[in-house]
């Protein structure tokens, strides 16, 4: 079971972070999130409920391409091309390029875990 940690913060905390990382001021530990969101709402909208179930039949069906994967959700391959690169920057789902230009989406993970801090400081 895969887990996939996932936190919430400003861009100025991004940024300041990632600086800090690449000075060696920080060492980042195995526990802390690998992937940032800049608000809970755009947390939110990445995770709804239709992405969810997207994740749900890519995980499942393991389809051989979008084509695939359209045939199974009814959904256009426009919008799940949209949908799946937003989330391939994610880190939520991998993308492999096939035979004849097919691309294979791939979930790799079982989990998503969330950290967030409830305060400003």
């Amino acid at each position: 079971m895969k887990t996939l940690r996932v936190g919430i913060a400003s861009y100025d905390d991004m940024k300041a972070r990632t600086l800090a990382i690449a000075r060696g001021e920080l060492r980042p530990k195995a526990n802390e999130p690998k992937v940032w969101f800049t608000s809970p709402e755009s947390f939110a909208k990445v995770l709804s409920n239709r992405n969810r179930a997207l994740l749900s039949v890519i995980a499942d069906q393991q389809p051989a391409s979008m084509t695939d994967l359209a045939a199974a959700t009814g959904r256009t391959p426009g919008n799940l091309s949209r949908t799946l690169r937003t989330m391939e920057r994610y880190g939520l789902v991998r993308l492999h390029k096939g035979a004849r230009g097919a691309i294979r989406p791939e979930v790799p993970y079982t989990n998503v875990q969330l950290a967030m801090s409830l305060s400003h400081a």
